[in-house]
Protein backbone atom coordinates (compact mmCIF):
# COMPACT_ATOMS: atom_id res chain seq x y z
CA UNK A 1 0.00 0.00 0.00
CA UNK A 2 1.32 3.46 -0.86
CA UNK A 3 2.31 5.61 2.06
CA UNK A 4 0.21 8.77 2.24
CA UNK A 5 0.22 10.41 5.65
CA UNK A 6 0.10 13.86 7.11
CA UNK A 7 2.92 15.24 9.28
CA UNK A 8 2.72 13.50 12.64
CA UNK A 9 3.36 16.58 14.75
CA UNK A 10 1.93 20.08 14.89
CA UNK A 11 4.03 22.32 12.68
CA UNK A 12 5.59 25.51 14.09
CA UNK A 13 3.73 28.70 13.22
CA UNK A 14 6.39 29.91 10.79
CA UNK A 15 6.25 26.60 8.90
CA UNK A 16 2.48 26.94 8.64
CA UNK A 17 3.05 30.42 7.23
CA UNK A 18 5.40 28.92 4.65
CA UNK A 19 2.68 26.44 3.69
CA UNK A 20 0.21 29.28 3.13
CA UNK A 21 2.73 31.19 1.02
CA UNK A 22 3.53 28.09 -1.02
CA UNK A 23 -0.14 27.40 -1.72
CA UNK A 24 -0.66 31.01 -2.82
CA UNK A 25 2.45 30.88 -5.02
CA UNK A 26 1.11 27.81 -6.80
CA UNK A 27 -2.16 29.64 -7.41
CA UNK A 28 -0.22 32.55 -8.88
CA UNK A 29 1.68 30.19 -11.19
CA UNK A 30 -1.62 28.76 -12.43
CA UNK A 31 -2.97 32.29 -12.96
CA UNK A 32 0.17 33.25 -14.87
CA UNK A 33 -0.11 30.23 -17.14
CA UNK A 34 -3.77 30.98 -17.85
CA UNK A 35 -3.04 34.65 -18.62
CA UNK A 36 -0.11 33.75 -20.87
CA UNK A 37 -2.28 31.30 -22.79
CA UNK A 38 -5.07 33.85 -23.16
CA UNK A 39 -2.65 36.54 -24.33
CA UNK A 40 -1.50 34.34 -27.21
CA UNK A 41 -4.97 34.36 -28.77
CA UNK A 42 -6.35 37.73 -27.60
CA UNK A 43 -6.89 40.22 -30.40
CA UNK A 44 -8.64 43.30 -28.94
CA UNK A 45 -5.94 45.83 -27.94
CA UNK A 46 -7.69 46.54 -24.64
CA UNK A 47 -7.74 42.86 -23.69
CA UNK A 48 -4.08 42.44 -24.60
CA UNK A 49 -3.17 45.48 -22.50
CA UNK A 50 -5.16 44.24 -19.51
CA UNK A 51 -3.63 40.77 -19.76
CA UNK A 52 -0.14 42.26 -19.95
CA UNK A 53 -0.91 44.32 -16.84
CA UNK A 54 -2.24 41.22 -15.09
CA UNK A 55 0.92 39.29 -15.93
CA UNK A 56 3.09 42.10 -14.59
CA UNK A 57 1.02 42.13 -11.39
CA UNK A 58 1.36 38.36 -11.00
CA UNK A 59 5.14 38.57 -11.43
CA UNK A 60 5.33 41.25 -8.72
CA UNK A 61 3.22 39.10 -6.39
CA UNK A 62 5.38 36.03 -7.03
CA UNK A 63 8.47 38.09 -6.23
CA UNK A 64 6.83 39.34 -3.01
CA UNK A 65 5.91 35.81 -1.96
CA UNK A 66 9.43 34.56 -2.70
CA UNK A 67 10.92 37.41 -0.67
CA UNK A 68 8.63 36.73 2.30
CA UNK A 69 9.40 33.02 2.10
CA UNK A 70 13.14 33.62 2.11
CA UNK A 71 12.87 35.97 5.11
CA UNK A 72 11.08 33.27 7.12
CA UNK A 73 13.63 30.61 6.17
CA UNK A 74 16.61 32.86 6.89
CA UNK A 75 15.20 33.68 10.34
CA UNK A 76 15.19 30.01 11.35
CA UNK A 77 18.69 28.45 11.65
CA UNK A 78 17.40 24.90 11.18
CA UNK A 79 15.32 25.73 8.11
CA UNK A 80 18.17 27.76 6.65
CA UNK A 81 20.61 24.88 7.14
CA UNK A 82 18.18 22.39 5.58
CA UNK A 83 17.63 24.72 2.63
CA UNK A 84 21.39 25.03 2.06
CA UNK A 85 21.70 21.25 2.01
CA UNK A 86 18.87 20.80 -0.48
CA UNK A 87 20.06 23.46 -2.94
CA UNK A 88 23.55 21.91 -2.87
CA UNK A 89 22.09 18.93 -4.77
CA UNK A 90 22.54 19.48 -8.52
CA UNK A 91 19.21 20.30 -10.15
CA UNK A 92 17.33 21.39 -7.03
CA UNK A 93 16.49 25.11 -7.10
CA UNK A 94 15.43 27.34 -4.22
CA UNK A 95 11.79 27.03 -5.30
CA UNK A 96 11.94 23.23 -5.42
CA UNK A 97 13.83 23.07 -2.13
CA UNK A 98 11.23 25.25 -0.43
CA UNK A 99 8.44 22.98 -1.64
CA UNK A 100 10.28 19.91 -0.35
CA UNK A 101 10.95 21.55 3.02
CA UNK A 102 7.34 22.62 3.47
CA UNK A 103 5.52 19.62 1.99
CA UNK A 104 7.79 16.93 3.43
CA UNK A 105 9.09 18.18 6.81
CA UNK A 106 9.77 14.57 7.89
CA UNK A 107 12.57 14.25 5.32
CA UNK A 108 15.83 13.33 6.98
CA UNK A 109 14.13 11.36 9.74
CA UNK A 110 13.36 8.16 7.84
CA UNK A 111 15.04 5.56 5.68
CA UNK A 112 15.26 5.73 1.90
CA UNK A 113 12.32 3.43 1.22
CA UNK A 114 10.08 5.39 3.55
CA UNK A 115 11.10 8.67 1.90
CA UNK A 116 10.36 7.30 -1.58
CA UNK A 117 6.99 5.95 -0.44
CA UNK A 118 6.00 9.18 1.30
CA UNK A 119 6.82 11.10 -1.87
CA UNK A 120 4.78 8.59 -3.88
CA UNK A 121 7.86 7.48 -5.83
CA UNK A 122 8.13 3.89 -4.63
CA UNK A 123 7.25 1.46 -7.46
CA UNK A 124 4.09 -0.54 -6.74
CA UNK A 125 3.53 -3.74 -8.79
CA UNK A 126 0.16 -4.08 -10.52
CA UNK A 127 -1.14 -7.54 -9.66
CA UNK A 128 -4.40 -9.36 -10.35
CA UNK A 129 -4.53 -13.02 -9.45
CA UNK A 130 -1.62 -14.75 -11.18
CA UNK A 131 -1.05 -11.80 -13.53
CA UNK A 132 1.55 -9.20 -12.70
CA UNK A 133 1.83 -6.03 -14.73
CA UNK A 134 4.26 -3.15 -15.00
CA UNK A 135 5.17 -1.40 -11.77
CA UNK A 136 3.77 2.06 -11.24
CA UNK A 137 3.84 4.77 -8.59
CA UNK A 138 0.81 5.83 -6.62
CA UNK A 139 -0.24 7.63 -3.47
CA UNK A 140 2.19 9.76 -1.52
CA UNK A 141 2.42 13.53 -1.77
CA UNK A 142 1.87 14.69 -5.31
CA UNK A 143 3.17 18.18 -4.46
CA UNK A 144 6.59 16.68 -3.68
CA UNK A 145 6.61 14.78 -6.97
CA UNK A 146 5.78 17.99 -8.81
CA UNK A 147 8.60 19.75 -6.97
CA UNK A 148 11.04 17.04 -8.10
CA UNK A 149 10.00 16.92 -11.76
CA UNK A 150 12.02 19.90 -13.03
CA UNK A 151 15.06 19.05 -10.86
CA UNK A 152 15.04 15.55 -12.36
CA UNK A 153 14.93 16.97 -15.89
CA UNK A 154 17.83 19.26 -15.00
CA UNK A 155 19.75 16.39 -13.39
CA UNK A 156 19.63 14.17 -16.48
CA UNK A 157 21.06 17.05 -18.50
CA UNK A 158 23.75 18.32 -16.13
CA UNK A 159 24.45 15.59 -13.56
CA UNK A 160 26.68 12.85 -15.12
CA UNK A 161 25.52 10.08 -12.77
CA UNK A 162 21.82 10.92 -13.21
CA UNK A 163 22.29 11.23 -16.97
CA UNK A 164 24.01 7.83 -17.10
CA UNK A 165 21.31 6.21 -14.95
CA UNK A 166 18.53 7.64 -17.12
CA UNK A 167 20.24 6.50 -20.33
CA UNK A 168 20.87 3.03 -18.87
CA UNK A 169 17.21 2.54 -17.99
CA UNK A 170 16.00 3.78 -21.37
CA UNK A 171 18.50 1.53 -23.14
CA UNK A 172 17.17 -1.39 -21.08
CA UNK A 173 13.71 -0.77 -22.51
CA UNK A 174 12.18 1.25 -19.68
CA UNK A 175 9.76 4.01 -20.77
CA UNK A 176 11.25 7.48 -20.41
CA UNK A 177 8.65 8.35 -17.78
CA UNK A 178 9.72 5.35 -15.68
CA UNK A 179 13.39 6.29 -16.09
CA UNK A 180 12.67 9.88 -15.05
CA UNK A 181 10.77 8.64 -12.00
CA UNK A 182 13.85 6.62 -11.02
CA UNK A 183 15.90 9.84 -11.15
CA UNK A 184 13.30 11.61 -9.02
CA UNK A 185 13.45 8.75 -6.54
CA UNK A 186 17.24 9.03 -6.39
CA UNK A 187 16.94 12.77 -5.74
CA UNK A 188 14.59 12.30 -2.79
CA UNK A 189 16.74 9.48 -1.41
CA UNK A 190 19.81 11.69 -1.67
CA UNK A 191 18.02 14.63 -0.03
CA UNK A 192 16.84 12.38 2.80
CA UNK A 193 20.33 11.00 3.42
CA UNK A 194 22.00 14.42 3.36
CA UNK A 195 19.43 15.98 5.68
CA UNK A 196 19.78 13.00 8.01
CA UNK A 197 23.56 13.40 8.12
CA UNK A 198 23.53 17.20 8.10
CA UNK A 199 25.91 17.55 5.14
CA UNK A 200 25.81 19.05 1.67
CA UNK A 201 25.96 17.15 -1.59
CA UNK A 202 29.33 18.71 -2.41
CA UNK A 203 30.72 17.19 0.77
CA UNK A 204 29.99 13.61 -0.30
CA UNK A 205 33.30 11.78 -0.71
CA UNK A 206 34.14 10.93 -4.33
Amino acid sequence: MALDVEPSSVLPEHVSELQDLLVFRRELIRDRTAAQTRLKTARPPLLRRLLAQRLAQIERQIASVDSATQIIIDADPDLRARMEILVSIPGISTVSATAILVDMPELGGMDGKQASALAGLAPMPRQSGRWQGQERIQGGRSSVRRALFMPALSAIQHNPSAKARFAQLVAAGKPRKVALTAVMRKLIDTANALLRDGRKWSEIPA
